[in-house]
């Protein structure tokens, strides 16, 4: 176990002291919570612009250059999984987009410990690549899915295509990929879909999930009067479908939806992420890495450790270890989102994925 300390805000950025030892042990926070789960951004780019999560003025991509190559992930991945990773979630930007995307899914399939690898995605590719990525070793994928109002999705993603998209979530459901549906939740904007987009899922079996929006780049794209809360998501599925009771199934390592299901048809679920009005940060055990290696302890800090410079100065896997136990020891107990959209760190959600 790693030690717990009582100052987790110094500054995780400039690396573990010479001192430091990291234990060999699965990963654990200064607050007792085992770190399992870990989100790989491969690419900063996407072919959506979604206005909730790229800013008016766009961001600054990295160089390929920048990017870590497939060879420095998997090498990465095989550190974490030898500290107690054993599900890995591959996000962007849009996943894939980049170049040999099915053939990384291959090889971090194979990391030994690594024991789901699943994907999100905003779908648009989905119907060429469900079959090539099931083979690859995928297991699951979280398709965006915000609204059914064809004019609407294209205002909402810059010019996606909502036909092509659920022609996607459908291949991929006929693959035998495990999928689940996203929307970010935005009031005045798709809350009048929360029936609708849950029947839609339903129909198919799938579970559909609400994201409360959360105030990222510095809060530029967060407006108070959008918030759409979990009890106000709940409410309208209520007065759809009936009453709801919270879902006991197992989803493989949790994450930080919270599930429910229709007491009257158990067999349809939906989940909510409520960062802002519920929040799940005592029950966190995730950690995220940004295309350029990047390790972020939390999404709601920009305090970071990179991973890649460490293998690209020659470090070994024992250095890989010290820098990523020193990152989450200085874990912090919560995020400090605000519903004001204060609170909010300076990164990009594209950069993040989600």
């Amino acid at each position: 176990m790693l030690p717990v300390v009582a100052d987790v805000t110094r500054d995780v950025a400039a690396g573990p002291p010479a001192e430091f030892v990291a234990s060999a042990q699965p990963l654990r926070d200064p607050f007792a919570r085992s770190i399992n789960y870990l989100r790989v951004s491969v690419t900063d780019r996407c072919n959506f612009a979604c206005t909730y999560c790229v800013p008016d003025d766009g961001v600054n991509h990295k160089t390929r250059a920048d990017l870590c190559t497939f060879e420095e992930l998997e090498r990465i991945v095989g550190v974490f999984a030898a500290l107690g990773v054993r599900r890995l979630r591959l996000t962007g930007g849009e996943p894939t987009v980049r170049a040999g995307f099915v053939d990384l899914v291959a090889r971090l399939r194979r990391v030994p410990g690594i024991d789901e690898l699943v994907m999100t995605t905003n779908g648009h590719r989905l119907a060429e690549l469900a079959g090539p990525l099931v083979a690859a070793g995928l297991a699951g994928a979280n398709v965006s899915l915000d609204t059914l109002d064809a004019t609407r999705f294209a205002e909402l993603t810059s010019g996606g295509d909502l036909v092509r998209v659920i022609a996607g979530i459908d291949a991929a459901r006929a693959a035998g990929i495990e999928v689940k549906l996203n929307a970010v939740a935005l009031a005045g904007i798709n809350d009048g879909e929360i029936a609708a987009l849950c029947a839609f899922a339903w129909q198919r079996g799938l579970v559909m999930r609400f994201i409360e929006h959360m105030p990222l780049s510095s809060g530029a794209l967060y407006a108070p009067a959008r918030e759409l809360a979990a009890a106000t998501i709940r409410a309208a599925v209520v007065d759809a479908f009936g009453a709801l009771e919270p879902s006991a199934a197992e989803r493989g390592i949790a994450g930080p939806a919270r599930y429910w299901r229709l007491a009257a048809q158990p067999a349809h679920e939906l989940g909510i992420i409520s960062a802002m009005t519920e929040h799940f940060c005592a029950a966190c055990n995730r950690v995220r890495i940004t295309a350029d290696g990047q390790l972020h302890a939390c999404l709601g800090h920009d305090d970071a450790v990179n991973l890649r410079d460490v293998v690209r100065r020659g470090g070994s896997d024992d250095d890989l270890r010290r820098a990523i136990a020193w990152s989450v020891e200085g874990k912090r107990e919560g995020h400090e989102f605000q519903r004001t959209g204060g609170g909010a760190p300076t990164k990009h959600m594209i950069a993040m994925g989600g």
